[in-house]
């Protein structure tokens, strides 16, 4: 397989063809934040925290690191003044929906991202889509999906496929930056399970 070479934050980076911009800078261990990014997943782009500055064919502009392919002589800045202005302002809106995530308090650290600058709608999810794609993707059961749109996009559980697999499974529950994943699952087997049949020995 060829190799690509390019450059991110002055150091010299040899990247598999094929390999996005996070890939090849985690292959070098240099870090860059994401929330929506997993090893097994394909590419989503949905949290845009990994955001990074290019500089290519003379022009400067912003990527989505996850989803942006690795090219030949590509100069990457993972830190910036204005990397870091984009990536404390998505902390502080993630923030008002999550405001207790450890993750996300993590972050916000870092970036000095002010949690209380956003009024607060406390939602939970922040639709990093992990459980949804890992379910799809890897687990391939699609027991959970996106519901509505825009705004008022949420997850949900599938009950009548999440009543028989996910009892057994919950491998989405360790990758949900925040508490909503088990929320919303209670929630479903609370509402919508089937409930076992009592055994008439035990009334007896």
């Amino acid at each position: 397989m060829s190799k690509i070479l390019l450059q991110i934050d002055g150091t010299k980076v040899a990247a598999s063809e094929g390999m996005t911009v996070l890939e090849a800078a985690q292959s070098a261990g240099i870090s860059i934040p994401t929330l929506c990014h997993h090893e097994k997943l394909e590419p989503f782009g949905g949290c845009r925290l990994c955001i990074v500055e290019i500089e290519s064919r003379g022009w400067t502009k912003l990527v989505v690191s996850c989803v942006y392919p690795a090219e030949e002589n590509l100069v990457v800045r993972t830190r910036s003044e204005k990397v870091d202005r984009i990536r404390k302002t998505i902390l502080e809106l993630l923030l008002a929906h999550a405001p207790d995530s450890p993750e996300l308090n993590h972050f916000a650290k870092e970036y000095n991202a002010d949690k209380d600058r956003y009024e607060k709608d406390a939602s939970f999810c922040i639709h990093c889509g992990l459980c949804v794609r890992y379910c799809a993707e890897v687990k391939k059961a699609d027991a959970i999906g996106f519901v509505d749109r825009g705004i008022r996009k949420e997850i949900s559980f599938i009950p009548e496929i999440a009543a028989t697999v996910c009892n057994d499974c919950k491998a989405c529950f360790p990758l949900c930056p925040t508490s909503y994943l088990q929320a919303a699952f209670v929630l479903t087997e609370a509402l919508a399970f089937p409930s076992a049949p009592s055994d008439p020995a035990a009334t007896e």
